[in-house]
Parts: C-alpha cells; structure tokens; sequence
C-alpha cells in the first residue's frame, strides 16, 4: 500500500470549535525541505556516510548524496543536522496507545472510553516525540485505535501512522478479549470474545466492518490478565485456522499473542503472520516459524518495567508471579529464535509501562545476541516488511516517505544513544527539531 501524507482538514462551513483545534495546530511543513546530515545511516549496507543531504518534496525524498554535490534549493526549508546522525523513523509492531498506561489491574476499571482515547491522543505524539514514526496498535476497545489513526492521518492530533487492529480477539474467560476481573453478577463479556470458528470469523469480519488493518488474536494466555495461565492454549486449532483464512481472505495479516509452546505451534499451523512475545517458544516453534517465514514479536524490555515498578503501579501480584516465570526464558529463547535465524520485528508492548520508552528496547536486543545494527534494522526495514509498506518506507531512499530521525552520536557504537532523538520527520513535516540552538 502507498502511504499518503496527511490530508488537509476542509475548512468551508465548519463550526467553530474546528476551526479553533485546526488553527491551534502547528502549520503543514513547507514544500520542500533540506536536511544536512553529519552522518546519515545506510540501514539496508550497515554503513555511516558521511556530511550527506537529504532534498525533501512533497513529503518524499527527493534526491540523498553528498552535501557537497546537493546544495539546497532556493526557498527551502534548512534544517542544518550536521553534529548529528540522520537515520529512517523507527517502528514498533506491538504497542497500545490507547488508555492510560499507569492504570494497572483493578484501577483501570473507571476509565472510560472517552478517557482512555484522550489519553492515546498524549500517548500517540508521546511515541511520535521518541521518534516513532510508524506504530501497529494491537488492541484497543471500541476502535478507538482506528479513531485515533484516522485523526492522525487528518492531522487533527499529532502522532506517528498507525495499523490498528481493533478488537483483540480472544475466548471467553481468556487473555486479551475478556474482563476477567468482574463479577459473574456483572454478566460481563468482552467484546473481542469468539467460541468457535463461526464466531471467530464474524469477529474478524466485524473487525474489518470498522476498519481494522490488522486482525490481533490470542493463542494462549497472559501476564497481565487476571485468571489465565500464560502459557496455557487458547482457541483450538480449528477456530485458529477460522481466523486466520478469514482475515487473509479480507487481505489483512494476523497477528497471535502466544506465550505457551503448544500455543505458538498452533498459531503458526494455523498461518499466523508474526508471534507476539513468543515466551516459551520451544525448537519444534522456532523451525516451523523459520519454515513459514513468520515473525517474532518479543518484548524483551518489560519485564523490567513489571518487576521493577510493576507492583506501584497496581499491577496484580498475579501477573508479577507470572511475570518472574517468564521473563527470564523468553530472553533466553530470544537469543536461540535470533541464532536460529527466524526474523524478527521490533515490539515493545509500550503501555504496559508508559509510552515513550520504546527505544528502551534497543539495548536489551544487543545484549541478548543483536548487534546495533541488527537491532535497528528490526525497527525499520524488517519491521516495514512486517507491515507490508517496506516499498514505501523503512529505508532513506529516494522516492520513499520522508520519515526521518536524528539523534547525537554513532549508534552502532552504542544503541541506547537511540534513547535520546532530537530530530523527527513523519511524511516530511518536521514534528520535533530540538537542535535549534
């Protein structure tokens, strides 16, 4: 699919209170945009070239070479990066903006819809600011992640393009599509639960009715959701398949939470895309992954997050037990998935801990068995290829989107530098420049 820069809102006849959000806005980036780098990151060659210029039209590049054969174009906008490395906007395949991240457990359950996409709007330009330029939102109630991104790309808020999954899709009592922790009395039922194949089709047709890009499905249970085992299966192989043919036929992929080996085996039977988390994925899964060409998703940061400030956020006791099973093997099995060769994406499930932490990842990824370089090309081109968009962005490269970070220092001397970014393009709009002295 081709990625389009943000339209611009019709103003004619609108009431008042648009007029004020659009005129409060920042102003549409210029036409075109020069940007000088001190060292600019070829992802695709592994190779640092530097005092190289990047010619921005349009919201694409234009042209990349040497500054010194690329001078700036009259009347462009110049943005002088030359103290700074210049590389492609990062990605992340696994997040949830939506709701407020400090709400764990119990706490969470006051928030109301309209609170908890309010708060995805901070969280959207939070994850923007960390130099997030393209994101996949793998859940969220009431296709409040499909509002956000549609506001997004109207440029009515600020944040990076979103593949929103709406829905999760889960069985009842299960992880990631029920409210586990109300009452019977309550007669609570999630709205992503599907019992059998019938049902799971019609949850990813709903899905697709209301503009899913992505079809999230959970193939086992989880940290975080109260009652369930995180390894345990969920859904038989059958309703797996359902789902699976179901979205595939409406040209969208799938993408299966799975901690448990027996689970992430049926999910890649079934054809999953890409595993989420992939915790206790064992050698049959990693050669049936490798063998379909599926990804990896593994979140191998928060496990910090949990054990370390889990407990003071109002995470369960439930889900820090669970965690201390888990976290620990699944950074073993990330470091076995990568030798083995299985590709891999960068997903850091940022809100379970609060967003803007991200690139926290980055240096966990090195030192469980990545080089720098490694790392970074799973937050861009694998993770492009992921989403289906790697022939549009992902790389600098000319004709492709203009989403563009820069930070200080050689990141492939030391990739926690990716931590701090001072500079970030989406589509060609400077969003975030603070080099500006």
């Amino acid at each position: 699919m081709r990625i389009r820069s943000p339209a611009r809102l019709p103003l004619a006849g609108a009431p008042w209170w648009l007029l004020c959000l659009v005129l409060s806005l920042p102003l549409q980036a210029a036409e075109v945009v020069y940007v000088r780098a001190g060292q600019l990151l070829d992802v695709e060659r592994g190779r640092l070239l530097s005092d190289h210029a990047v010619l921005v039209r349009d919201g694409r590049i234009a042209s990349i070479g040497p500054a010194v054969t690329l001078p700036p174009p009259p009347g462009a906008d110049i943005r002088d990066l030359s103290g700074y490395t210049v590389l492609p906007g990062l990605m992340d395949a696994h997040v949830h903006l939506v709701g407020d991240a400090s709400l764990h457990g119990y706490a969470g359950l006051g928030e109301s819809l309209p609170a908890a996409t309010l708060h995805g709007a901070r969280n959207a330009r939070t994850t923007l600011d960390a130099g997030f330029t393209t994101v996949r939102n793998l859940g969220a109630p009431g296709y409040a992640d499909v509002a956000l991104r549609d506001a997004i790309a109207a440029g009515v808020v600020p944040g990076p393009r979103v593949l929103a999954a709406g829905l999760g899709i889960g069985i009842t009592g299960g992880h990631c599509a029920d409210n586990n922790l109300l009452p019977y009395e309550d007669g609570a039922r999630g709205d992503g639960v599907a019992d059998g194949p019938w049902e799971a089709r019609r949850k990813v047709r709903q899905n697709v009715k209301f503009g899913a890009d992505v079809i999230k499905v959970c193939s086992t249970g989880g940290v975080m959701s109260r009652g369930t085992e995180v390894g345990a299966p969920q859904f038989t192989l059958e309703e797996l398949r359902a789902v699976v043919d179901e979205a595939h036929s409406h040209g969208r992929k799938v993408a299966s939470h799975a901690h448990g080996a027996t689970g992430i085996r049926n999910a890649l039977d079934a054809g999953v895309d890409s595993i989420e988390h992939a915790s206790f994925i064992d050698d049959a899964g990693i050669a049936l992954a490798r063998r379909n060409g599926a990804v990896l998703v593994m979140d191998i940061y928060t496990t910090e997050y949990i054990l370390g400030e889990g407990a003071t956020a109002g995470i369960l006791p439930e889900s820090l037990e669970k965690e201390r099973r888990t976290g620990h093997v699944q950074r073993e099995n990330f470091t076995r998935a990568l030798r083995a060769g299985v590709p891999m994406a960068f997903g850091s499930d940022a809100g379970v801990y609060p967003h803007g932490r991200n690139a926290r990842q980055f240096a966990r990824m090195v030192e469980f068995g990545m080089t720098p370089l490694q790392a970074i090309q799973a937050a861009t081109l694998h993770t492009a290829r992921l989403f289906g968009i790697e022939h549009d962005t992902g790389v600098l490269r000319e004709g492709f989107v203009a989403d563009l970070i820069a930070i200080q220092g050689d990141p492939l001397d030391d990739v926690s530098r990716l931590e701090d970014v001072r500079f970030v393009m989406k589509a060609g709009h400077v969003h975030r420049d603070e080099t500006v002295r």
